[in-house]
């Protein structure tokens, strides 16, 4: 066998995760297998047998030590999960994409479609991992784990803290985050303002994970950190103008414009967009309701009533789409942990469908379930990319901007700022303050001393001749 050919193992902490190992053998592995890595990684080098043979000489370990054995689990396996991949990608083959020409070309959005036969792995998980299967690896990640589960605290923000966790033991290893203190806490943070340069609110978001890791998990208590902080900016938000807003939508068709325009219309965010379900709007009194938004609050916002009618025809759509996936025997759509083990078959229910569902169903690597999830955000950023481009926009649009330029609008329009910051979401009505410099005419609208020269007195003298050459 080629002892130089690279070993390429992507998903190791899964299989680990997955392994019957015990605990403390995996949290060995863990942290050898970390260290080995970043060795890769400071050196550029690809793990291979000989850099494994290498460094494992070099730091002079015994043949059964932990090194050496994480080291050969981490070799042997490796293949085998190649393999596992390349059979799972064989019997799950990705649908063709009949009329794919036709639709780059008119922008048309394709029909929906009732044919289940063709499954397709997800890009990527939709849904988050049960609880019982995601523990953490090390003993200092499921210390962590277990503290945000009681805590309560969203899947996202979990998965947030957990990946600044692991870039943290990474920067530290071969030590562990039990053996850390402020000092390697101080230094990882400054790393990453000088090194990364990262902004301020990078920063301040892995100095809230650390913190959380250290004082609330393990225990430890950092007292007062020193390190250099990242240079603080003020950004002011991108927003369209209306006609800019009317000139982009017109350069959309279908769904993907009923997802502009209701985000654009109701001032939501991107994934409150896409977790919509049938039951959070409300035609009737023109009121859409977020459910689990943003540090996990609830709150109601307007439905334009211009709306009404697209969203009736979305509502019927829907419906059928509904019937054809219980006659095909499709599982219902994915609900929150703690839901679904109460109502079981609440899934199957009209009033918890995906109101912007996918095209096909998927299969989710995480829980190995085919089902219909939402659609995905990356489809929907294209679009919205794409459609400003066409529409002749020189500015970098995202979906967020509609949200900016929803709260800007309404300031300008002379809502008042309380009600926009309870329609937004925002806990400090400073975070809705920053709108008002976007507005086309901020304050008192002031004009430009340019725009006054008009009115001043033309000076003296003959025209056409400079002021330093005036006769008597």
């Amino acid at each position: 066998m080629n002892e130089k050919q690279p070993v390429s193992f992507p998903g190791w902490k899964s299989a680990l995760a997955l392994s019957n190992l015990p605990p403390l053998v995996t949290a060995s592995h863990t942290r050898e297998i970390l260290t080995f890595l970043h060795h890769c990684k400071k050196t550029r080098s690809p793990a291979t047998v000989v850099l494994i043979k290498q460094w494992l000489g070099g730091r002079e370990t015994t043949a059964n030590g932990p090194a050496h054995v994480a080291l050969r689990w981490f070799y042997r396996t490796a293949p085998k999960a190649a393999r596992a991949e390349r059979s799972t990608n064989e019997i799950l083959p990705v649908p063709a994409l009949e009329n794919k020409a036709t639709e780059h070309a008119t922008g048309e959005a394709r029909p929906w479609r009732g044919g289940h036969h063709k499954m397709r792995p997800a890009s990527r998980p939709m849904e988050p991992r049960p609880a019982g299967q995601d523990r953490g690896g090390p003993d200092w990640e499921q210390a962590l784990v277990g503290i945000l589960r009681v805590r309560g605290l969203l899947s996202r923000t979990e998965d947030t803290y957990r990946s600044w966790a692991k870039r943290f033991a990474a920067f530290i290893a071969p030590k562990t985050p039990h053996a850390a203190g402020a000092e390697e806490v101080g230094a990882f943070l400054t790393d990453l303002a000088v090194n990364n340069r990262a902004s301020p609110s990078n920063q301040r978001q892995a100095l809230n994970a650390l913190v959380f890791l250290m004082q609330e998990s393990l225990g430890r208590n950092l007292g007062e950190l020193d390190f250099k902080r990242a240079y603080p900016k003020t950004r002011v938000p991108i927003m369209l103008t209306p006609e800019e807003c009317q000139r982009m939508f017109h350069q959309m068709e279908g769904t993907t414009r009923l997802m502009a325009e209701l985000m654009y219309g109701s001032g939501i965010r991107l994934m409150e967009l896409l977790r919509l379900r049938v039951q959070h709007l409300d035609l009737d009194r023109g009121q859409l309701t977020v459910r689990s938004g943003k540090r996990d609050k609830d709150r109601i916002t307007v439905i334009p009533q211009s709306l009404n009618t697209v969203l009736t025809r979305q509502f019927e759509r829907l419906r059928q789409l509904h019937d054809d996936d219980i006659k095909a025997g499709l599982p219902g759509v994915w609900l929150p942990e703690g839901l679904a083990k109460k109502y079981q078959r609440a899934g199957e229910r009209w009033e918890w469908q995906w109101f912007f569902p996918s095209r096909e169903a998927s299969l989710d690597s995480t829980t190995g379930i085919t089902r219909r999830h939402h659609t995905s955000d990356g489809a929907f950023q294209n679009a919205v990319r794409k459609a400003a481009a066409r529409a002749g926009i020189n500015k970098r649009v995202t979906p967020h901007v509609l949200r900016h330029s929803f709260a800007t609008h309404l300031l300008e329009s002379g809502t008042d700022i309380r009600t926009v910051q309870e329609l937004m979401g925002h806990d400090s009505i400073e975070t809705t303050q920053i709108y008002l410099h976007c507005m086309r005419k901020p304050g008192l609208g002031v004009k430009s001393p340019f725009d006054q020269l008009g009115q001043w007195a033309p000076p003296t003298g003959k025209p056409g001749v400079p002021f330093g050459r005036l006769g008597n």
